[in-house]
């Protein structure tokens, strides 16, 4: 059975990475992306509990982005992460590394965090 692919896929991005999609019309990311030559990136339904696990602590604001995943081709591609949970990772063509456009976001918001929960119209 094929696995169906969303329609959307989702970026946490700091408001360094946003500000530079906007100025530049792509980013590769922060470290982890640059050092796995991958952009990561979530399924709406993965996306708080990712928040929850490499985030809560982050002292800079935060943003969800939402990517159209149509535009990002045979370059986004699901991989197992932990054995169960398949993640969209954006490679670009043929595994080049190629930056993720800013034509690709459909909708972007900055996420709010009350009591140990981020919130944002995506997530509720």
């Amino acid at each position: 059975m094929a696995e169906k692919v969303e329609e959307s896929v989702y970026r946490i991005s700091t408001a360094h990475e946003w500000e530079e999609l906007q100025k530049n019309g792509s980013t590769f990311g922060g470290d982890l992306d640059k050092s796995t030559a991958c952009i990561h990136l979530s399924n709406l339904d993965q996306v708080q509990s990712t928040l929850q696990n490499f985030f809560l602590n982050t002292k800079v604001d935060l943003y969800l982005l939402q990517i159209d995943a149509k535009k990002l081709g045979d370059g986004l591609i699901y991989e197992l992460v932990d054995g169960t949970n398949s993640f969209p990772h954006f490679y670009g063509p043929s595994k080049s590394f190629a930056p993720l456009p800013l034509d690709a976001v459909t909708k972007a918001e900055k996420l709010s965090l009350s009591d140990g929960r981020f919130s944002c119209s995506f997530l509720n």
